[in-house]
């Protein structure tokens, strides 16, 4: 495998392209109409409008006919910053040309979205690896379902992830005109798109700023590469001597922030014009400045929350609705004193459904004895479990499996579904790690990999591990996978030579 070094030019990226598309035309329409299928099945059977997508309709509606970038609150719209503007403006587009509330018209063109990601993950596979590697990446971008069941969900998945692919796509375009000197011109303006595509992500969810901090890094790891090499740039290999100068790997970290955090500005001044507050992003718990954070309840849940059930079942349900203290798992409980002061103090949160400052105090304190207790279960084993479950559990979510589906009690057709995903799940993330593994030597793989770590540990540091939340990273393991493919076909056809 090699990578491609293309000129960093729009047209020659457009023309580049278009010849990879004209050459294997009959393919890529074929798998562009059998991924449109797949989404639609999904638009049309399983559509997802949950309680988040009616708070971003409300923000968007109101933004709409009152100018107020607010929430509804006792028939009052009331400012609001528990949501970045990215996503409600892109509903507000919407509702003002097909209608109020028309998630259909959302959701298709989220489907054009997602469409626009499996181009995107192609282009990227060529560019690192091969023309025979956008064409499987493609396919596997395209056939894959959970990409094509968020398309089908009123959230902000989708855009997410296409911006995601957008942005990698220019940084590897952009890192290979940093190492072929190209044009100064051409690529400060691939480095500037790269960063405002890292804005987009963060204008729709803060955690798209992990995406900034792993390109940053790669940049800074050149940088502290070229600074602390002793030897002379002739003495340097010659993919080295290019790439690792000094003033345009500065000039990219720069055009990148500048990308990245100038869409932020109007809405940080906003949020200091309207409700005083310096809030450059989404408060850490979504909350507005008079709602109560459960600060105790949370690091509480932290102590012994490590799958996506008990996200369901426990930690959604405060505040508003009980907590069945049956569904809490075994290493909930230290002692058998612990169980009774749990079961008591659930009790006592039972009786209103209402979290006060008070019982989030015990919540705290019986946290803080649990983490004084084991600090490596608190620091290291639960958030290790979490990293393993929001990657290999079966992404069914949305759909109408049991989330324990490992009891094998659901509805035959709906476990049938449920492991049917997860032995997809298992075969998507196998190849991938295969795939980065063959191909470590890649010029830019690297920066594929602190992606998927930074973004990982931080998952882990969460209350609540949503599967959802690894798929910003589908374009990584898409490519990573192809790669593995490519490598086995090679192998296969050597041998059989």
């Amino acid at each position: 495998m090699h990578f491609l070094r293309p000129k960093v030019t729009l047209t020659a990226y457009i023309l580049t392209v278009l010849a990879l598309l004209r050459k294997d035309a009959r393919f890529f329409l074929a798998a562009a109409l059998s991924a449109l299928a797949l989404r639609l099945v999904f638009v049309f059977h399983f559509p997802a409008v949950v309680d988040d997508s009616r708070l971003y309709a409300d923000i968007a509606e109101n933004w709409l006919q009152h100018g107020v970038y607010g929430i509804t609150n006792s028939g009052e719209v009331v400012p609001t910053l528990s949501r970045l503007p990215g996503y409600p403006a892109l509903l507000a587009a919407v509702f003002a040309i097909f209608g109020w509330s028309n998630f259909r018209a959302v959701l298709l063109i989220q489907v054009l979205f997602d469409l626009g990601t499996c181009f995107l993950v192609a282009d990227l596979a060529r560019r690192m690896i091969s023309d025979r590697a956008a064409k499987y990446a493609f396919l596997l971008a395209a056939l894959c379902p959970f990409l094509a069941n968020y398309s089908a969900a009123a959230l902000t998945e989708t855009l997410e992830i296409f911006f995601t692919a957008l942005a990698l796509d220019l940084a590897v375009c952009a890192l290979a005109g940093l190492r072929d000197h190209s044009s100064s011109m051409q690529t400060s303006a691939t480095w500037l798109g790269c960063g405002l595509s890292v804005g987009a992500c963060i204008l729709l969810r803060p955690d798209g700023g992990i995406l900034f901090a792993a390109i940053g890094m790669y940049l800074f790891l050149l940088l502290f590469r070229r600074t602390f090499d002793r030897r002379s740039p002739t003495e340097l290999p010659a993919e080295s001597r290019s790439s690792l100068r000094i003033l345009p790997i500065l000039s990219a970290a720069i055009l990148l922030t500048i990308g990245a955090f100038g869409p932020l500005v109007p809405w940080t001044l906003r949020n200091l014009h309207t409700l005083h507050r310096f809030q450059p992003l989404a408060p850490r718990y979504a909350n507005d400045s008079d709602e109560l954070v459960m600060a105790g309840f949370n690091r509480w849940t932290k102590t012994w929350i490590a799958d996506y059930t008990s996200v369901q079942e426990i930690y959604w349900k405060v505040p508003g609705d009980a907590i069945d203290v049956t569904r809490l798992p075994d290493r909930a409980f230290d002692s058998s004193q612990q169980r009774e002061d749990t079961q008591q103090l659930c009790t006592d949160y039972n009786q209103d459904h209402d979290l006060t400052p008070e019982l989030d105090a015990r919540f705290a304190a019986l946290a803080a004895a649990r983490i004084h207790s084991a600090p490596l279960r608190y620091y290291l084993w639960l958030p290790a479990l979490r990293i393993a479950d929001i990657w290999l559990r079966p992404r069914t979510e949305l759909l109408p499996s049991d989330p324990r589906w490992w009891e094998f009690n659901d509805d035959p057709f709906w476990l049938t579904v449920s492991i049917f995903f997860g032995l997809i799940n298992l075969a998507y993330i196998a190849m991938a790690a295969a795939g980065l593994l063959r191909s470590r030597d890649l010029f830019g793989v690297a920066l594929f990999v602190l992606f998927l770590a930074m973004r990982s540990l931080f998952l882990a540091t969460l209350e609540n591990p949503e599967p959802r939340y690894t798929l910003e990273c589908y374009p990584v393991i898409v490519i990573a996978a192809a790669a593995f493919l490519i490598n086995k076909t090679h192998h296969y056809k050597q041998k059989n030579a």
